[in-house]
C-alpha cells in the first residue's frame, strides 16, 4: 500500500531523515520508534506530504504521492499529528465531523461523528468544547476525526499517527492501540504509528522501525527489532527482554531498577 524508497530531508546541510526505505502492506501496523531527535516525526510529515523530501520517492497504492489529487488523497490517507493548534470553540462531535470534509455531505455525518467518538472512548465528550478538553481527550477526538476521514472509502486506508498515546492514561493507551489493531485485522487498514513506549510497540505492532540520527537502524518484527543490544545502542540504556506471560511478546525493562537514575546528575 505504501512504498518509501531512499527518503531524505536535509535542512542547511543537516540530514533530518537520511535514506529511509520501508514498505507497508494493507493490514499491517508499523511502529516507528527511536530516541528524541531521531527523525521520526519528520519521516511521518514527509510520508503525509506535509514536507517535501530532498531525495527519495513515496508511493501510495503504486502511485507517486505527488500524483494524487488532494481530495482523493484525503479520502485515502488520514494523519493524526502530535497536537492540534486549533482552539476554536467547536464541540467535539463537530471536530470529528470535519473529517468528512473530503467526502460529499451526508445526513448521517453527525451520527457517524458520535459513533466514532464512542469507538475511541470519548462519547461522553461529544458536546464538550474543544478548548475545555485535556491533552489526552483531544488526542482521542483527533483519532475519531481521522477515522471519520477514512469512513466509507472502498478498500483499505492509510493512518499516520504521531505519538497518539503520549497524553493518554494506561487504559486509553491500550484501548486506542487495540482499536488500531482491529482496524488492521478486520478492515485491512495500514497503520504507521510513532511510539515512544517500546512495550506498546512490541505488544501491538507487526514490525518496528527503529530510527537513530535520521536513519533506519532496523525494520523487523518486534522480537528482532527491539532486542536489548539494539535498544541500548539507540537509547543508551541497558534493558532486559522478558516474555509477556500471556502473549509471549517481548517485554522490555531496565536492566537494573535504578538504571535510569544512574545516568542523571543530582543538581
Amino acid at each position: 500500500m505504501l512504498s518509501v524508497r531512499g527518503l531524505s530531508l536535509s535542512v542547511r546541510g543537516r540530514p533530518l531523515v537520511d535514506g529511509v526505505s520501508l514498505d507497508l502492506k494493507p493490514g499491517e501496523l508499523l511502529a516507528v520508534c527511536g530516541p528524541n531527535g531521531a527523525g521520526k516525526s519528520t519521516l511521518l510529515r514527509l510520508i503525509s506530504g506535509e514536507l517535501t523530501p530532498t531525495a527519495g520517492e513515496i508511493r501510495l497504492l503504486d502511485r507517486p504521492l505527488g500524483a494524487w489529487r488532494p481530495q482523493a488523497l484525503a479520502q485515502r490517507r488520514a494523519v493524526v499529528p502530535q497536537s492540534s493548534p486549533c482552539d476554536f470553540p467547536f464541540r467535539a462531535w463537530e471536530v470529528v465531523r470535519l473529517g468528512r470534509t473530503p467526502h460529499p455531505p451526508s445526513a448521517q455525518d453527525r451520527d457517524l461523528a458520535f459513533d466514532l467518538l464512542h469507538a475511541v472512548g470519548a462519547g461522553h465528550l461529544a458536546e464538550r468544547l474543544l478548548p475545555q478538553l485535556s491533552g489526552g481527550e483531544r488526542q482521542r477526538v483527533a483519532l475519531a476525526r481521522a477515522l471519520a476521514q477514512l469512513h466509507g472509502v472502498s478498500g483499505p486506508g492509510l493512518l499516520l499517527l504521531d505519538e497518539p498515546t503520549a497524553a493518554l492514561d494506561l487504559q486509553h493507551q491500550e484501548s486506542v492501540l487495540s482499536l488500531l489493531r482491529r482496524r488492521c485485522d478486520q478492515r485491512g487498514d495500514a497503520v504507521l504509528i510513532i511510539l515512544h513506549d517500546l512495550n506498546l510497540a512490541a505488544a501491538f505492532a507487526d514490525r518496528a522501525l527503529l530510527m537513530v540520527d535520521g536513519r533506519a537502524l532496523i525494520d523487523a518484527p518486534p522480537e528482532h527489532a527491539l532486542t536489548p543490544a539494539l535498544v541500548e545502542g539507540a537509547f543508551g540504556l541497558a534493558v532486559r527482554a522478558l516474555r509477556h506471560p500471556d502473549t509471549g511478546r517481548p517485554l522490555l525493562v531496565p536492566a537494573r531498577a535504578d538504571a535510569a537514575a544512574q545516568t542523571l546528575t543530582v543538581p
